[in-house]
């Protein structure tokens, strides 16, 4: 089974950064595409970044290029999500996710009914 902890949000002054991690396990990830999306409160759940886990391929969301660093760390089996420049709008529960079986890296990756498995959600606080 596969499971997905994620840690290292908290609340931090905007401008300042932070990097979130989705510590994965229960399966080879060989063939996963692993994503982050986040949902703020009264909002709908939103994509934010996928990278495949193979070929470290990413692909983001245009609200957060330039700002948001995706990457994955083979030998720990954890995806993390570098957040620099942080906004109050980016305040939001943080999730990570895993899809078995998209091929592909790019807009299509945004639905969130392709990834199978989830974590629980780390919680970003950005203070103005």
């Amino acid at each position: 089974q596969v499971q997905l902890v994620e840690s290292g949000g908290g609340l931090v002054q905007a401008g300042g950064s932070l990097r979130l991690s989705c510590a994965a396990s229960g399966r080879t990830f060989s063939t996963y595409t692993m994503g982050w999306f986040r949902q703020a409160p009264g909002k709908e759940r939103e994509f934010v970044a996928a990278i495949r886990w193979s070929s470290g391929s990413t692909y983001y969301a245009d609200s957060v290029k330039g700002r948001f660093t995706i990457s994955r760390d083979k030998g720990n089996n954890t995806v993390h999500l570098q957040i620099d420049s942080l906004k109050p709008e980016d305040t939001a529960v943080y999730y990570c996710a895993a899809d078995p079986y998209s091929p592909y890296i790019d807009s299509r990756l945004r639905q969130a009914p392709l990834y199978d498995y989830w974590g629980q959600g780390t919680q970003v606080t950005v203070s103005s």
